[in-house]
């Protein structure tokens, strides 16, 4: 599958089979994340596979009840290492790097049959006491993945002319 292609067909899916993820699909995903670029090429960060179900349950329940979590059979939780670093510009380094390497999953995913969503909506303290995550480190975002129960739908998206300025804000 083209990148352009994995791009268009990339969705938030919230409605998963009960299938599970082979274990080398799972690692075609993690190693997409692996080759991610990151500031200076630290690799900051690590990813928490959670398949037992107990767990997914209650990472639903920290993820505000939304219980697809709870339905995927994998959710990966991104974890910032250094989550204090920041780049000249003021942005967390972290915010980046992780955005891009989950990124990367999600389109591993696509290229795999796999669906995938972004959960930003989750209590920090809570995912950080489950996986046992060290309080110096910051979970920047929970993954699931599955395969999607229903079709894809059109994506609705603004054009280019709406979200795109050249040589000034516009």
């Amino acid at each position: 599958m083209d990148v352009a292609k994995a791009i268009r067909d990339r969705r938030s899916v919230r409605s998963y089979e009960n299938k599970d993820i082979p274990q080398e699909v799972l690692l075609k995903v993690l190693e997409a994340a692996r080759l991610a670029p990151s500031a200076n090429n630290r690799q900051p960060w690590k990813f928490v596979v959670v398949r037992e179900a107990a767990k997914r349950k209650a990472l639903a329940k920290a993820a505000k009840e939304q219980q697809f979590v709870a339905e995927a059979p994998v959710v990966i939780a991104a974890v910032a290492l250094e989550p204090e670093r920041t780049m000249t510009c003021g942005v967390p380094i972290y915010a980046v790097d992780l955005a891009i390497a989950v990124d990367h999953m999600t389109l591993a995913a696509v290229q795999q049959g796999l669906g995938s969503c972004w959960i930003g909506a989750f209590y920090q303290e809570d995912v950080k006491k489950l996986l046992e995550i060290p309080d110096e480190c910051k979970v920047a975002a929970l993954l699931t993945l599955g395969y999607p129960r229903d079709q894809a739908r059109f994506k609705n998206r603004k054009s280019l002319d709406e979200i795109v300025c050249y040589e000034k804000w516009c």
